[in-house]
Formats: C-alpha cells, structure tokens, sequence
C-alpha cells in the first residue's frame, strides 16, 4: 500500500486530507452539452474521440449516492457517464441532475455490471466516442439478503444499533440469508465491481489527467468485524493476496451458507453477504492499487445515508455520502492510493 505522501492526522488519530483539496472540490464550474447515448455513426464521426477534459463512470449511478456521486462530479466540471440496469429510471435521473442543478454534462449509457455483454458495450462506446477514461466510481450494489420490510419497520431500530452490528440477533426473523440472492449479492458487489473495472482499465490507463478509481465499502467490510480469527488475521497481509484467493473466500463463503454454517465458520452475522463482498472489495481495491501506482485507487465508506438499499435506515443525506467518493475521484496526482476511507478520513481498517 502506498501513502504519497502521508496525509496529516487529526486529535483522534484519523487522517484527513487537507482544506486545499476541499477548496478544489467547490471550486470550477463548467457546462458542457447535454448528450443522452447513442451508439457511434457516421453523424458522430466527427467528434469521435473530442474527450473532455476529464470523463468519469458511476455504476448505478441512477439514485441514492451514486446520482449525488454525478451531479458533484459534474458541478466540477467533469463529464459524466451515469450508468444504470434501467434505461427508463437512468433517463429520469439524467433528467433530474439536468433540470434541478442547472447542469447538462450528464450522458446515460445503460450497464448491468452482472452482465459482460452489457461491460463490453459500456466500454466499446467510450473508446469510439472518447478514446479514454479518466474517474471510474464503482458504486452499483445490493444488499443480500431477503427481508420482511414491514418486520423489518417494527424493529424500530436506531442508526447506532444498526451500524455497531448488535442488530444481527433482531433481524435473524426479518432477514432471509438465501443462497440465491447472496449468490447475486457476489456478482454485483464484487464480481461486477472487478468486470467492470477490467473491461474499462485499457481507457484508464489512457488518461491524460491521471486515472482514479472509487469502490465503494462499507463499515460491515472493516475487518474487526470478521469473527474468523484466521480470515481477521490474514486481512492484515496485503502480500498474501490476490483475485484466486479471493474468489477461494467467496466460493468457501457460499459453500458455508449452503450448509447452514455461517455462523459456525466465523462469518459475519449481519448482512453477511453484503459484509463480505464489502470485505473483499477492499482487498481488491489494494491489489490494484498496488498493480497500478500510477493511479490513485481507492476504497471508501459514504456513511450511513438514507437509501433504498438500507430501506431508508440511514441518517445521512445522499448528499452527505458522495463527499467522500467525489474527494477521491479527483484528488491530486500526490494524493493517497490503496487506502480505505470512512466518508473523507482516511482510516487503517486492516
């Protein structure tokens, strides 16, 4: 993991980036041409490959923090692919950012991060029509589990019950840890996040402002949350990692939970399949961060904000969440990399 240079810490040992960089982030405002996708054509040949300045993708990108992640990142200046599984909800997103914030650097491209041919496509368009890519947020998620929302609402739980993790024991009645649907958890989270990427790091590596990549985390992922003494351990080793031992956690993952031996095999109780995805998206961001020192990469958690994924539990607006993702998506060719970030500090979760 490479820290250039060390960022200054605050009283409680947190480090934060400097006001600087936060002026930068308030700073610039450019208005670009509206443009909704379409694939190449002789129409657009013309202006095939007049990149912008800087050109960011957001993985579902059509609400919650992901939607502020583009509207910030376009009140920059950045042109930005909003990315989203359904076209119709991209567009109306689009549309919001457009006509609410005055802004019209916004482009849809439809994505399903679950689906290579729909990658592919994302990555075909920007390299006929951009020849690069500059900010990759991979923000696109889902939660795991199967719940009973109107059980879930008589819980009554507040924000500090939920994100301590003391309320895996209530849920155990409102949540349903289903093979299926931890199965697609695996493939969003984790498998979408690293497809995506792969597909879109040709572009990166091409950028002309220096390339930066976001994933988001979570509290969940952070590992004195791992009741597996080995696994909690083995978190701390960066070297010892790659995708295979990745991809042997989540297949032993699966192969527990099939068998009713979560709990057992030391897995986190609280939304497990979210928890460990989140988990393995930081070891991912540090493989690549240490592969690929030339770019700023980085992991980070918006904070507990008030989205559908967490039907609406949340005390932080999205607003309040994109902070920290749009700090890293454009912090200086200085600025920290292979780091984990809970909102704007920078904290050592391993």
């Amino acid at each position: 993991m490479t820290h250039q240079p060390p960022a200054p810490t605050t009283p409680r040992g947190r480090h934060l980036l400097g006001p600087a960089l936060r002026l930068r982030l308030r700073s610039q405002r450019t208005f670009l041409a509206v443009r909704m996708e379409t694939p190449p054509s002789a129409s657009a040949a013309a202006d095939a490959k007049q990149a912008p300045h800087r050109l960011a993708v957001v993985t579902g990108g059509n609400r919650g923090v992901g939607l502020e992640v583009c509207r910030q990142l376009a009140v920059q200046g950045v042109t930005v692919i909003l990315t989203a599984r359904d076209e119709k909800r991209g567009k109306d997103a689009v549309e919001s950012i457009c006509r609410e914030s005055n802004l019209d650097n916004v482009i849809l491209h439809p994505l399903d991060v679950t689906d290579d041919g729909s990658v592919t496509s994302l990555a075909r368009y920007i390299e006929s029509r951009y020849g690069k890519l500059d900010i990759l947020v991979n923000n696109a998620a889902v939660i795991g589990v199967a719940a009973d929302e109107e059980g879930l609402k008589a819980l009554n739980l507040d924000a500090e019950t939920w994100t301590s993790g003391r309320a895996a024991n209530l849920l155990k009645d409102v949540f349903q840890n289903t093979y299926d649907v931890a199965s697609n958890c695996l493939n969003t989270n984790y498998y979408g996040c690293k497809r995506v990427t792969e597909a879109l790091l040709p572009l990166l590596n091409l950028s002309t402002s220096g390339a930066r990549i976001v994933n988001a985390s979570s509290l969940s992922s952070e590992s004195k949350r791992m009741p597996n003494e080995k696994l909690r351990n083995d978190l701390s080793n960066i070297d010892i990692w790659d995708e295979a031992r990745i991809e042997t956690v989540l297949n032993t993952f699966m192969e527990d939970l099939k068998n009713g031996r979560l709990e057992e095999a030391g897995w986190p109780m609280m939304l497990p399949a979210y928890s460990v995805t989140k988990m393995v998206i930081n070891l991912y961001t540090r493989i690549l961060a240490r592969r690929h020192p030339e770019m700023r990469i980085n992991c980070v958690r918006p904070g507990f904000v008030k989205t559908d994924i967490n039907w609406n539990l949340g005390i932080l607006t999205p607003e309040q969440g994109a902070r920290g993702p749009v700090m890293l998506a454009l912090l200086p060719e200085d600025g920290p990399t292979g780091c984990y970030f809970d909102q704007t500090d920078m904290v050592n979760v391993w």
